[in-house]
């Protein structure tokens, strides 16, 4: 009886035992700090950190004072706040509004070429000031102490502004890149070859199925990429890599040198290109089940019916369409048998119908789980796009600006989607695209194609990124993934060097061989000349 007794001890202490392991925190957790962008990227970073916070590590953000998104206090991590004057949301707010007009009123090449300058400018503007701020950074003897007797494993930052890079090269500390976007353009044009007789420059509205005519138009795009990084973007950052970084440094270096990319794309949305080892791809990293609805909009999406509901939305940035253009929207919806759910913050549509529920905010990722819904009238950005394609929800995409219609495009490219570009809505045209969509069977048929695909996966994305974050911590960075092409000068890399020696070394022994039967024919005539004399 006592070792009966004694045996029912050890077993349950035993069982408490891993019951106390499984919920204790591992002790092993890296410290990291990040150097995130404000605005939809923070949004997406924040999924990426409250992950790696739940696996056990420490995480610092640094943030500026006028950030919109990022608080100064989480559960999840702690932050340093670095003190700016200037904000960048009217300003976004002003070219938002005057890029739909010029769209809407079909502009001129001229006011065309205007809208560009104006966009350009805005973003030397904004690496200014991140640059003034970066410089404020590293004049801070103790903020500088500070973070050096953190002693971090990695910097975790997103490669759309370029303080991070140059924070972690100053640090001395492995770098992992977070998004697709850097400081000027798309990052696969910096870190893996990319012809461009095939491979689309963002922004060009090009697939990866090019004429003659739209190969140049795909180079001059390119083109305005250079000219932005090596004029607009690089010189904001010169002086501080001259003055703070041994040996200086440039922007696009500093990201070649990242030791693993976490690429929010894959195979199954983007077309076909060279890679790199070190670029991890993590499309649809934020997707997961949908969750319950709220009891009342649960209750308006059931009431339905067997019609369904259509979820429309156009992203953060835009808060309301001109007015004249979301009132024959909403008269198209208040015709239609379906349900709509319409995030709108503007005036409220005067021609609105009872069917339509007007909302600040949505559950999107919620809602499009939902078996009710049957389009997203969306306006293209890679979080609602990638969650349209995980949940097999057919698109109606109205693009505004950015890669929106970049993302689209490929969506339209497998028949998934449909694109009406923003000069051409109407009434008449915005009622024929979502009848289309609704009605023709192929839509849907693509979408859940592509959601299968992107499901059937070997690890999730979101594992994918937490395991190759913990990876570079372990392995105190990810080099022997990291290709040193970049090192080589532009001839080297294109062995235009080489070539230019195999020319000559050929050119010699053309001209030798001629010089040498030149000289044989001007002998054999002057003996012949000798004889005859």
């Amino acid at each position: 009886m006592e070792s009966m007794a004694l045996h029912r001890v050890c077993g349950i202490f035993v069982i408490l035992s891993v019951c106390f392991i499984s919920i204790t925190p591992p002790c092993d957790g890296g410290n990291i700090l990040v150097f995130p962008v404000d605005g939809s990227h923070w949004i997406n970073m924040k999924i990426l950190m409250e992950e790696l916070h739940a696996s056990g590590h420490n995480l610092t953000v640094i943030r500026a004072s006028t950030t919109w998104y990022i608080p100064e206090k989480s559960p999840f991590y702690t932050s340093i706040t670095i003190e700016m004057n200037t904000g960048f949301e009217n300003f976004f707010d002003i070219y938002l509004q005057e890029h739909m007009k010029v769209q809407r009123e079909g502009a001129s090449a001229l006011t065309f070429f205007k809208l560009t300058k104006q966009f350009l400018a805005m973003i030397s503007e904004a690496h200014e000031i991140w640059a003034d701020a970066l410089t404020q950074v590293f004049d801070d003897e103790n903020m500088i102490k500070s973070l050096k007797d953190s002693q971090y494993d990695l910097v975790l930052t997103d490669p759309a502004i370029a303080p991070g890079v140059i924070l972690a090269k100053y640090l001395k500390l492995p770098v992992v890149l977070n998004v697709r976007w850097i400081t000027s353009g798309e990052g696969h044009f910096t870190m893996a070859p990319s012809p461009l007789s095939y491979i689309p420059v963002p922004g060009s509205g090009l697939t990866d199925k090019m004429n003659f005519i739209q190969r140049v138009k795909n180079m001059l795009f390119y083109s305005i990429i250079v000219v932005q990084q090596k004029f607009l973007v690089g010189p904001s950052y010169d002086a501080i890599c001259a003055k703070y970084i041994e040996g200086g440094c440039d922007i696009i270096s500093l990201l070649q040198e990242a030791d693993i990319w976490l690429f929010r794309s894959d195979f199954v949305f983007e077309f076909p290109r060279p890679t790199m080892p070190n670029i991890v791809y993590i499309g649809g990293f934020q997707c997961k089940p949908a969750q319950p609805l709220p009891a009342d909009l649960e209750e308006f999406v059931q009431s339905a019916g067997e019609h369904g509901v259509i979820i429309m939305t156009l992203g953060t940035l835009v808060n309301a369409l001109p007015k004249d253009l979301a009132d024959e929207i909403a008269g198209v919806f208040a015709k239609m048998p379906q349900k709509v759910i319409w995030r709108h913050k503007g005036e409220c549509p005067s021609t609105l119908g009872n069917n339509t529920l007007i909302v600040d905010w949505m559950p999107q990722k919620d809602l499009l789980g939902h078996p009710q819904i049957k389009v997203f009238v969306a306006h293209g950005g890679t979080n609602g796009v990638q969650e349209a394609i995980y949940h097999g929800v057919p698109v109606l995409g109205i693009p505004l600006f950015f890669d929106q219609y970049d993302n689209l495009l490929r969506l339209q490219e497998r028949g998934a989607a449909k694109i009406i570009e923003l000069s051409d809505v109407n009434g008449h045209s915005f009622e024929q695209g979502i009848k289309e969509v609704l009605h023709q069977d192929s839509y849907r048929q693509n979408i859940q194609r592509l959601s299968r695909l992107h499901r059937d996966q070997l690890m999730a994305p979101m594992d994918q990124a937490i395991f190759w974050v913990e990876y570079v911590m372990r392995h105190k960075g990810a080099p022997h993934l990291r290709t040193e092409a970049y090192k080589m000068p532009w001839y080297s890399y294109y062995c235009l060097d080489v070539l230019l020696l195999l020319l000559t070394v050929v050119t010699v022994l053309l001209l030798s061989t001629l010089a040498f039967f030149r000289f044989l024919c001007c002998r054999g005539r002057r003996i012949t000349k000798a004889k005859q004399h």
